[in-house]
């Protein structure tokens, strides 16, 4: 049976890395692809953990061999998504979250219909703008250039097929897991994993 594909997006400073890693340890099911960036590593970061760091010149390789299943610019560095990787675990059958921008998630929708995409909001601007502050990693020019970028990038929120408001952390995780639950149980994929018991049962599909 193939896997899923969870496509979740969201403005720099909404909180997506930090639900999707509780989400990943809450549902063993689930497993994270690992984009390539250009990109330097950020203070804890590790390479093949959060991200593969490579060259530019070793991602324009990548491109040009096609090896990406999407890829985009975001803030002057490159990032893209696997192919092969993707393919090959959903189909042994593992659930996939893909963790990638607006840009991205639009690529992907067009090769994966059975996609389930969701974007994750900030509860306000100016929340959103004290947790990019209390980083306490950039500039305020760079947190003003990344609260307008947020901007642009929730305007495209109702592309996706569910929005997830992080304004209380723990309820933003159960929506997330439920988006998870609710899709594994569709007839759609609940037809491939019981047809067993449907069969036993005398289901018979129309």
């Amino acid at each position: 049976m193939q896997g899923n594909l969870f496509i979740i997006s969201a403005p720099s400073g909404a909180g997506k890395s930090s639900l999707v890693k509780a989400m990943l340890e809450a549902d063993p099911q689930l497993r994270l692809s690992i984009s390539y960036t250009t990109r330097a590593p950020r203070p804890g970061e590790e390479n093949g953990r959060e991200y593969h760091f490579v060259s530019r010149e070793a991602f324009q390789a990548m491109l040009e061999r096609n090896e990406f299943l999407e890829s985009a610019e975001v803030y002057g560095n490159w990032y893209g998504t696997s192919q092969v990787w993707i393919e090959n675990e959903m189909q042994a059958g593992r659930d996939i979250i893909l963790e990638i921008d607006w840009q991205g998630a639009r690529q992907v929708r067009k090769l994966f219909a059975g996609a389930v995409s969701i974007f994750i909001l900030p509860p306000s601007i100016e929340e959103l703008r004290r947790r990019l502050t209390g980083r306490n990693q950039d500039s305020e020019e760079i947190i003003a250039r990344r609260v307008a970028a947020a901007q642009e990038d929730i305007s495209h929120a109702l592309e996706f097929d569910y929005l997830v408001v992080n304004d209380r952390f723990d309820d933003a995780l159960q929506d997330l897991l439920a988006i998870g639950r609710c899709h594994r149980l569709a007839v759609a994929k609940q037809g491939q994993r019981q047809a067993g018991l449907l069969g036993a049962l005398g289901v018979r599909s129309e």
